[in-house]
């Protein structure tokens, strides 16, 4: 098969002396890493040379734009004669007559020509049997003309430019690459200035510190020592609201900051809404704190008092918080859950969630406040509390899973239900029955569901012990995750915590299993070993492994 003029032959001698390309003013000497001993190699394929020059083959007699060529300055369509030019520069036999087109032309020339050149001279330096030979002052010519210029390119024409000179073996440090890179500096747009870091001084610097995203990049001794620092007037409502938030969202629990935060809430009483306390009260109850401050709860039940009718929500939320931390006041429960506040909030649009957070109030109050005597809520009016898995629980990735296998191994998956939501509302992760002798009975056969209220259980005190009439014992394994904790510290957040507490208020026998020890079994033959360990320990029997 004949082969088309201009395509690269199989094998070319090594270029004569004459055959050498130098950059601007220069003598060429190429080292032995320069890109063009590459390029002049008698071993360079084809392929070799256009993967270098990131083009691909030559083809016969191309016509048509080139892959860097088809970019005139502003965008637009090539004109005739520009086109033309550019078939003149892809189809020169010598870099002499490559510089001839340009120099001849000046009124056509565009900026994307000058890459076309540089592309042609490359493949004319790797064509075969012989390269044609190369005069320094034709290379010199050409760097010249680029250098001239090349302020009027756009980044795409100097990005291939320089690629193409660094190729061709231009010298990193000659005129050609360093004018090339300075435009290509000066093409890059400018970097943002980076961004301030907030001097933690203050309650500006405090304020601007808990705005930043990053904050938790800043030790948290530099937030306390900046606190410290702090005037009286600087610290404002929405400096320690920012505080209050940032310390809830991240599972904060510094002593320090939340008693600032109480003493704050005590001596701004009279300044502060139920809706600027809603917000600062949050992190006590998350985080399961009760501050030393004296005042604090004689402070929040006159804030109640004053505010309970102005903003119901805002009043459930706060009640919410002291329902975790066992404190809530009397006065305040009479009000929730009188008929006119009950009416009122059904015709709001946040009726769901307030009647969901007075189920759970109306909850403690049946186990944990024997002393009550006030309003309750209707029955009619009571909505499951957590009917399904946290939110958390479910977009984070748990050890549910694992634990459910290992159940099922070991036990049988008749022998537990997972993810069983018992009343008045509560969801647990796995729940077991077992006789009173302790062995473990298939779910289906038994009632899963303890009654509630418990019925010969006194208020206010644990049913762990037998209180019901049902011989039957129900087990719940709890999961202990990692973010069920407060960050750093062993103490559960407020929300786990109330809800183990009032499941074994009802009866229900919990077994928690802690992250620690679910992380540290290795594969599902461990965990069974783990789980067999956890049931004996409580006196649980059952026949051969299932599954």
């Amino acid at each position: 098969m004949r082969r088309p003029r201009g395509e690269p032959g199989p094998r070319a001698p090594r270029p004569t002396e004459g055959a050498t390309c130098a950059g601007p003013g220069e003598s060429w000497s190429p080292s032995p890493n320069s890109m063009l001993r590459v390029l002049l190699s008698a071993q360079t394929s084809p392929a070799r040379l256009s993967g270098l020059l990131l083009i691909p083959p030559v083809q016969p007699c191309c016509l048509g734009p080139s892959k860097w060529g088809d970019r005139p300055v502003g965008g637009g369509p090539s004109a005739g004669p520009v086109q033309g030019l550019q078939r003149l520069l892809e189809q020169a036999k010598s870099p002499g007559e490559l510089l001839r087109w340009l120099g001849q032309n000046p009124s056509k020339v565009r900026a994307h020509h000058y890459s076309v050149a540089l592309r042609r001279l490359g493949q004319l330096l790797g064509s075969r049997p012989r390269p044609p030979p190369v005069e320094q002052v034709t290379l010199q010519d050409l760097s010249q003309l680029i250098i001239r210029n090349c302020p009027s390119f756009d980044i795409h024409t100097i990005h291939v430019c320089l690629h193409l000179a660094v190729l061709l073996g231009f010298p990193s440090d000659g005129p050609l690459v360093c004018a090339l890179e300075q435009e290509r500096r000066l093409r890059l747009p400018p970097k943002p200035p980076p961004p301030l870091q907030p001097l933690l001084r203050g309650g500006q610097g405090l304020e601007a510190a808990l705005s930043c995203p990053r904050f938790l990049r800043y030790p948290r001794q530099h937030l306390i020592s900046s606190l410290a620092e702090a005037r009286p007037e600087e610290l404002t409502p929405h400096v320690m609201v920012l505080l209050a938030q940032h310390l809830a969202r991240h599972r904060l629990r510094e002593p320090q900051l939340l008693e600032a935060i109480a003493h704050f809430l005590v001596v701004q009483e009279t300044q502060l809404s139920s809706k600027v306390v809603q917000k600062l009260v949050l992190p006590f109850g998350r985080l399961n704190y009760l501050p030393l401050e004296q005042q604090f709860m004689p402070c929040l039940e006159r804030i109640l008092a004053r505010e309970a009718g102005v903003a119901p929500l805002a009043t459930v939320n706060i009640l919410m918080s002291l329902c975790q931390l066992r404190c809530l006041p009397f006065r305040a429960l009479h009000f929730v859950f009188s008929p006119g506040f009950i009416n009122y909030i059904s015709g709001t649009p946040h009726a769901l969630i307030v009647r969901r957070y007075l189920s759970l109030l109306d909850t403690a109050v049946e186990l944990e406040l024997p002393g009550y005597r006030g309003p309750r809520l209707p029955r009619r009016q009571q909505v499951p509390i957590f009917p399904q898995p946290l939110i958390t629980d479910r977009a984070r990735c748990n050890h549910k899973d694992i634990v459910a296998e290992g159940l099922r191994q070991l036990l049988g998956e008749e022998k537990y239900r997972q993810d069983l939501t018992v009343p008045p509302g509560y969801c647990t992760d796995f729940l077991l029955c077992a006789s009173s002798s302790g062995a473990v009975l298939p779910v289906r056969t038994q009632d899963p569901f303890l009654p509630y209220p418990p019925r010969s259980c006194p208020q206010g005190q644990a049913a762990s012990s037998a209180t019901t009439r049902d011989p039957a014992q129900r087990v719940v394994l709890v999961l202990r995750e990692r973010w069920h904790f407060c960050r750093d510290g062993r103490v559960l957040l407020g929300s786990r915590a109330l809800r183990e507490r009032h499941l074994g208020l009802m009866g229900y026998q919990l077994l928690p299993l802690p992250f620690e020890e679910l992380e540290s079994q290795r594969g599902l033959p461990q965990l069974k070993s783990y789980l067999r360990q956890k049931l004996q320990a409580l006196g649980l029997r059952w026949g051969p492994e299932g599954g």
